[in-house]
């Protein structure tokens, strides 16, 4: 696989919406599900979390702030238990 079809891939998963199955099943309170959506979304977190700093010699860092990172991945569980699904038939 060359690497722009694994770029195309990687673009064309992360446009691909999650499966009602897993969407219902998250919002019951199932784990796995839960877990499924944490992971699908882990990058997004994962960017949103990042700090940077500079050095006392003036270098710029990149960190992970693993309390912000916690909040989220908390509050995005809270929604999704909270979430109410209305099916339409």
């Amino acid at each position: 696989m060359t690497m722009s079809n694994f770029l195309h891939m990687k673009r064309v998963r992360s446009k691909t919406l999650l499966p009602f199955s897993v969407i219902h099943a998250a919002s019951q309170g199932d784990e796995a599900a839960i877990r499924c959506i944490l992971k699908r979304y882990e990058g997004y977190i994962r960017r949103l979390s990042t700090r940077c700093f500079y050095d006392a010699a003036g270098n710029l860092y990149y960190f992970v702030d693993e309390a912000v990172r916690g909040q989220l991945e908390i509050k995005l569980i809270e929604s999704i238990l909270k979430f109410d699904i209305i099916r339409i038939a």
